[in-house]
């Protein structure tokens, strides 16, 4: 396929899936910028105290924050697995940083920024500019317009025109609610975790945390340390529960809400009940573009963004609209590199790219395939149903496949998080695929061997 003059190219978020969005494009030779709402790049890595001024996150008119972390939170997969293909995430000596193979937050912003800072991309970046409006032009283009507050008494509106837009705002700032039968009269508060920050708050009180995944586990733990006592109401509850868990004494694993009472009573399909104060939703996110205007061709059904070909390009729009980071449960830094890298090319016309008609049947034998296995429509993304995913990305791209080392750690990483929940971040087994990663590694940090030890 030839090649296509250099496209300018709006990116939207300066996170992990922007920034990466971002150099690849800009390494494809295309005119990049890059709209950040926040000051500063990161995204979800950017931790503040504040929270949004309502804890269930419910309100459309609530001030909204952007970051999902709390206070304590250290990264669930090891660094080696974590960072960009060519540019590994390694301890490195410089000051105040966090050399543990399972960091804290803190160390991915680190990392984050010294990604940004080498490939010069912090210039690419428009801080403190939020977009309200994306919507396709007659003459092809894709209208996009922003406003940068200057100061209290100041806004600028910009409306612009580009080649084309990658949509790289993340998933973790609209919260997904559990539905509970009778909440609307139950008398306690309720809270997502998107909010949580510190367990303080919490003292002496009795808390349900509803949800299975690893920030139930993180905040439930944490909170048990001062609440009276902490119920995890998870869909993975094994039969025989309630059962209290292992090392705590406030601490009890219960199958998944029945309903709430007036009388702030919780009932459990398990047939236990508690009288809570507290309820917390880590209940996972919606899917959310409220600046994308596509005339309805673009949806969110169910958290399925559709239709979305290989969950990037929607069909009407490719190549010159696309979306990085929609997958979860695999490992996300270089998924959104890889996908960068195809949208790039493709962009260029390096790559080709299937007709609208054969994206529209793969999209569709996709979603029959989901329905054959009973897989949820909300699980379109949920990247453990497709495990090729990121070789067939990489094929595409003409990269190398991800390294056997890493879908080895990962897999075993992932498996330690749910049977070793206590000690997964601080012990581990696997040192002769950490070897194997560091000699990959020093391919892109020469000095590697001499600066870099087995962290803990």
């Amino acid at each position: 396929m030839s090649q296509n003059s250099p496209k300018n190219v709006a990116v939207i978020g300066a996170g992990p899936a922007g920034l990466v969005a971002a150099r690849e494009l800009q390494r494809e030779g295309h005119i990049v910028v890059v709209f950040e709402r926040e000051n500063q790049l990161g995204g979800t890595w950017i931790y503040t105290p504040q929270t949004d001024s309502d804890p269930i996150g419910v309100d459309p008119n609530r001030r909204i924050v952007h970051s999902s972390l709390y206070s304590s939170l250290r990264v669930n997969l090891p660094r080696e697995v974590m960072g960009f293909r060519d540019y590994p995430f390694v301890a490195t000596k410089k000051p105040n940083r966090d050399p543990r193979r399972y960091p804290g937050h803190r160390e991915v912003l680190d990392y984050l920024n010294d990604f940004a800072s080498d490939f010069g991309l912090i210039e690419l970046v428009r801080f403190g500019t939020e977009v309200g409006y994306v919507g396709l032009l007659e003459n092809g283009k894709w209208k996009v317009s922003s406003r940068k507050s200057e100061n209290d008494d100041h806004v600028v509106f910009v409306n612009e025109e580009y080649d084309a837009v990658a949509i790289c705002n993340g998933r973790f700032t609209e919260p997904q609610i559990a539905d509970i039968p009778g909440i609307e009269v139950w008398p306690g508060k309720q809270i997502h975790s998107h909010n949580y920050r510190v367990p303080e708050p919490f003292r002496d009180q009795v808390i349900v945390v509803i949800g299975g995944a690893t920030s139930a586990s993180d905040i439930s733990r944490e909170i048990a340390e001062v609440a009276k006592e902490v119920h995890i109401s998870s869909r993975s509850a094994l039969s025989g529960t309630p059962k209290k868990v292992h090392g705590y004494e406030n601490l009890w694993l219960h199958s998944m809400i029945e309903a709430v009472g007036i009388d702030g009573g919780v009932n459990f399909h398990d047939g236990s009940n508690v009288y809570a104060d507290i309820i917390i939703h880590c209940t996972g996110y919606k899917y959310h573009f409220p600046f994308l205007e596509t005339n309805g061709i673009v949806t969110v059904d169910d958290n399925r963004v559709g239709p979305l070909y290989k969950h990037i390009f929607p069909p009407a729009f490719a190549p010159s609209l696309s979306f990085v980071g929609m997958p979860w449960k695999l490992i996300p830094f270089p998924r959104c590199e890889l996908q960068s890298k195809w949208i790039a090319g493709v962009l260029s016309g390096r790559i080709s790219l299937l007709s609208k008609e054969d994206m529209i049947a793969d999209i569709d034998a996709f979603y029959s395939s989901l329905d054959t296995s009973c897989i949820p429509k909300r699980y379109t993304h949920n990247m453990d149903f497709q495990l090729d995913y990121e070789d067939w990305l990489a094929a595409e791209c003409g990269s190398p496949p991800p390294e056997k080392w890493r879908k080895e750690m990962f897999f075993i990483a992932r498996e330690k998080i749910k049977t070793q929940t206590e000690i997964y971040r601080d012990q581990w087994d696997d040192d002769d695929l950490i070897i194997q990663a560091h000699q990959d590694f020093v391919q892109f940090i020469p000095e590697l061997p001499q600066v870099q030890k087995l962290s803990t």
